[in-house]
C-alpha cells in the first residue's frame, strides 16, 4: 500500500501569541500548493489557545467544521442561537451552510486550551446551517475504536453532509486496528499523541498519514495512540 506521510515539522505554523497554531494544509498565511487539502479534507488546524483567549465572532458558509477538544475547555457560541462548553473528548460538529457567524473562546483564566480544528467540504452549497455534537456514553469512552462523525449517525455519531466517517481512536501498546480503504476512497490518519506504526512508516504526534490504495491499512501502537482516522470518498 502506498502511503504519503505529512510530518508535523513540515507544516505552516502561526505564533499570534493568544495563538500557537499548526496548519497541515494551507490555511490563512500559509500557503503550499503542494498542501491543499486531501479530498474533501479542506483543514487539519492544531491550536493552543492561552487561558482567557480565543476567536471573537467571525463567518463562515459552505463548510463543515468540527472541533475536537484535547485539553481544557472551549466556549462556543453561534449565530443559529447554541451556547456550549466542550471538554475533553467532545466534538462539536457546525454546518455552515447558507452562512453562520460564531466565536470560540477559551473561557478558562488559568487553562490552556488544545484542540483540533478540521474543516471538509459539504457534498452540496446552500445547506441550512445546523449544528450537533458528539459526546462518548460509557462504551464509547472505552472503545479503542469509535466512529464520532458519519453521514448517516451510525453508532451514535455526529452526522455530517459529506460521504465522510472519521474513527477516534485510543490503542494501548500493542494494540492493532484494521482499516480497509475501498476502491475509489482514501484513508488519512491524523496522530495527537503517541507513537503509531503504518506501513512501513512511523508517525509520531502531529504527523499524518494518508493513502488512495484499495487495501487493508494496519494501525500498530508503539506507545499509547490517540488519532483519527477519515474514510473519505
Amino acid at each position: 500500500m502506498t502511503l504519503t506521510i505529512r510530518r508535523s515539522a513540515e507544516r505552516g505554523h502561526a505564533d499570534h501569541g493568544w495563538l500557537d497554531t499548526y496548519h497541515t494544509f494551507s490555511f490563512a498565511s500559509y500557503y503550499d500548493p503542494r498542501h491543499m487539502g486531501f479530498r474533501s479534507l479542506r483543514v487539519i488546524n492544531q491550536d493552543r489557545v492561552e487561558p482567557g483567549r480565543g476567536f471573537s465572532t467571525h463567518p463562515h458558509r459552505d463548510m463543515e467544521i468540527f472541533t475536537y477538544v484535547l485539553e481544557g475547555a472551549l466556549e462556543h457560541k453561534d449565530s443559529m442561537g447554541n451556547g456550549r462548553v466542550l471538554r475533553p473528548d467532545e466534538i462539536q460538529l457546525m454546518s455552515a451552510g447558507t452562512g453562520v457567524t460564531h466565536s470560540e473562546f477559551n473561557p478558562d483564566p488559568g487553562e490552556g486550551l488544545h484542540l483540533l480544528q478540521i474543516w471538509i467540504e459539504p457534498n452540496e452549497l446552500g445547506l441550512t446551517p445546523s449544528y450537533t455534537e458528539w459526546k462518548p456514553d460509557g462504551k464509547a469512552a472505552a472503545s479503542k475504536d469509535v466512529v464520532v462523525i458519519s453521514p448517516d449517525g451510525r453508532d451514535n455519531s455526529a452526522v455530517i453532509h459529506q460521504d465522510a466517517i472519521v474513527r477516534r481512536l485510543r490503542l494501548a501498546p500493542g494494540d492493532e486496528v484494521a482499516h480497509e480503504v475501498a476502491a475509489g476512497r482514501g484513508a488519512w490518519v491524523q496522530l495527537v499523541r503517541g507513537r503509531l506504526g503504518i506501513g512501513d512508516a512511523t508517525l509520531l504526534p502531529g504527523d499524518g498519514a494518508s493513502t488512495e490504495t484499495a487495501g487493508v491499512l494496519t494501525l500498530r501502537a508503539e506507545q499509547p495512540v490517540e488519532a483519527l482516522l477519515f474514510d473519505l470518498a
